[in-house]
C-alpha cells in the first residue's frame, strides 16, 4: 500500500491504463476486462486489476491535471513496478481538420509547466511517447478505419484558460489538441525508462465550441480503451 493507492503487493499488474474519471475506470474494467477486481478505492480514485484476453492488466484513474497523474504514476512506477502507462482520456480539439470523437495519439507534449518542470532548470526538455506503443496504437486504429490523428499536444494545468494568444500559436504551429496530463507521465516515464503512451478522444473543440455530453466522457469512448489494449499486447 501507498499514500494513495491501497492495493496489496502483487496486485498491480505491469500493464496500466490511466483514465482521469474513475467512473471511467469502473466502466471500462466491467467492460473489457475478465474478473476484474477492484484493487484501489482510497480517495474514490478506482483501481481494478483483471485480464484482457489472458494479459493482466491494471486501470487505474488518475484524477485531474499533471500534479494529480504525478501522485499516481510515481507511485504506480515505485511501488508497484509498473511497466507501460496508458492515458485514456479526452482531449479540445485546436485544428479545424480534428473533429469531435477522433483519437489523438500525443507523440510529445507541450507544457508551461509540470511538477517535473524544475529538475531542468532553464532547459526546455521535450517530453515524447514511446515510439513501440505508439507505433501499434496507430497500425490497430487503422486497422480498425478509425479517424486517428499522430502529432502534438499542449498539456495545460489550466482548464478554464484565457490565453487567447497562447491558442493561437499553438493552432499555428499544428498542435493537434489540449488536455491536462500527458506532458507530466512523458515525463516520469522517461526518467524511471518506462513506456508511456497518451490515448485521447475528443471531447471538445476549442476552434468550434461543439462538445460531447459528460455521459459521453464516462462511457463512450471504447474506441480508446480497446486501442490501449490493444498496442499494450501488440
Amino acid at each position: 500500500m501507498t499514500i494513495h493507492i491501497g492495493a496489496r503487493p502483487g496486485q498491480i499488474a505491469e500493464t496500466v491504463l490511466m483514465p482521469g474519471d474513475p467512473y471511467r475506470a469502473r466502466w471500462a474494467a466491467q467492460t473489457y476486462l475478465e474478473d476484474a477486481e477492484l484493487v484501489n478505492e482510497v480517495r474514490g480514485m478506482l483501481g481494478y486489476t483483471g485480464r484482457w484476453r489472458g494479459h493482466r492488466v491494471t486501470i487505474q484513474a488518475h484524477g485531474m491535471g499533471m500534479p494529480s497523474i504525478s501522485i499516481y504514476a510515481n507511485e504506480l512506477i515505485r511501488d508497484y513496478g509498473a511497466q507501460r502507462l496508458i492515458r485514456i482520456g479526452s482531449a479540445g480539439a485546436l485544428q479545424d481538420s480534428v473533429q469531435l470523437r477522433d483519437i489523438v495519439l500525443a507523440q510529445a507534449c507541450s507544457t508551461l509547466g509540470s511538477p517535473s518542470r524544475s529538475l531542468f532548470g532553464e532547459m526546455n526538455f521535450a517530453p515524447v511517447a514511446d515510439f513501440g506503443l505508439l507505433a501499434a496504437a496507430h497500425a490497430a486504429a487503422l486497422q480498425r478505419r478509425a479517424r486517428v490523428h499522430v502529432g502534438g499536444v499542449y498539456s495545460s494545468d489550466t482548464f478554464y484558460d484565457e490565453r487567447e494568444d497562447l491558442t493561437r500559436q499553438l493552432q499555428r504551429h499544428g498542435t493537434l489538441a489540449v488536455e491536462m496530463e500527458a506532458a507530466e507521465l512523458y515525463m516520469l516515464a522517461a526518467r524511471h525508462g518506462r513506456k508511456a503512451l497518451a490515448i485521447l478522444t475528443v471531447s471538445d473543440h476549442i476552434v468550434t465550441g461543439a462538445q460531447t455530453s459528460s455521459a459521453e466522457r464516462e462511457t463512450g469512448f471504447g474506441a480508446m480503451v480497446e486501442l490501449a489494449l490493444e498496442a499494450a499486447f501488440a
